[in-house]
């Protein structure tokens, strides 16, 4: 809102209308100049400002990404090493676990030898008391035929 400049009475009593109104004129001009100026400054302030911050974050988004890449990283090698350490357990577990069915089949082989072995004797004994009861029972039966 620009202000017109007025002089006193006395002034344009001393100086004579024209002079005065000339110098006012003047002093107007000089205003408005100043103002002109004032403007584009505060332009050019609020461009650099402007561009100043459109560099900052320009600077804090490249460092956040290189941050969270270098996280992402870090995260991938520590997957990585979890995943290395799982397999290693998994394959010893695995080993762990062919080891006791191995043994768990020697035992179950050993147990069924052992029980086809004593069925093996309990069937000759059985045989064989059925041999000697058959021939017994033939002699018996011989004796008592022939008597």
């Amino acid at each position: 809102m620009p202000v017109t400049a007025r002089l006193s009475k006395h002034f344009y009593d001393r100086l004579g209308e024209q002079v005065a109104n000339e110098l006012v004129e003047w002093f107007n001009q000089v205003d408005a100049q100043y103002r002109s100026d004032l403007r584009e400054l505060n332009e050019q302030n609020c461009a650099r400002f402007d561009a100043k911050v459109e560099q900052r974050f320009a600077e804090q988004d490249a460092r956040i990404e290189r941050r969270f890449a270098e996280f992402e990283v870090r995260i991938e090698k520590r997957f990585a090493e979890q995943e290395a350490k799982f397999e290693q357990r998994f394959a010893a577990f695995e080993v762990r676990i062919e080891q006791r069915f191995a043994a768990f089949e020697v035992r179950i082989e050993k147990r069924f030898a052992e029980q086809d072995a004593r069925i093996a004797q309990r069937f000759e004994a059985q045989t064989r008391s059925l041999y000697v009861s058959l021939v017994a029972q033939l002699a018996l039966i011989a004796g008592l035929y022939l008597r």
